[in-house]
């Protein structure tokens, strides 16, 4: 069976006036229907469900990145929409040698999966 042929939004407007019918004077454009499967698969992909988070990642990894005894006097808490990498740091010194570490840690970082777009580290008393 052939495919219904679709006609322009002044087409069918022309059609309808013609026949007695309401127009259609919503801006909204029709769109092709798609299987379920297909729009739920999308989002997945878009919104990278089922991945794991690079927060989560960044936390998994932490005492191997900055070492296990400032590992133990900060924590990573999340990763902001500009890059920066929020970090609780609870001693001063531990926020010192973080900060002087950076550059070492933010290559650490990047080298894990889903963490490449990390630019920065924003460190706060916690």
């Amino acid at each position: 069976m052939p495919e219904p042929h679709e006609f322009t939004r002044s087409v069918e407007n022309l059609i309808a006036s013609m026949r007695g019918l309401p127009t259609n004077d919503s801006r909204s454009r029709p769109r092709r229907e798609r299987p379920i499967g297909e729009t739920i698969d999308q989002l997945l992909r878009k919104y990278h469900i089922g991945d794991d988070a690079p927060d989560h990642t960044v936390r998994q990894h932490w005492a191997e990145i900055v070492g296990s005894a400032n590992a133990a006097y900060s924590h990573p808490v999340k990763i902001d929409t500009k890059g920066k990498l929020l970090v609780l740091v609870s001693h001063a010194v531990v926020r010192d040698e973080i900060r002087l570490l950076e550059t070492i840690i933010l290559q650490r970082i990047r080298q894990l999966q889903g963490c490449e777009k990390v630019v920065g580290l924003t460190l706060r008393a916690g």
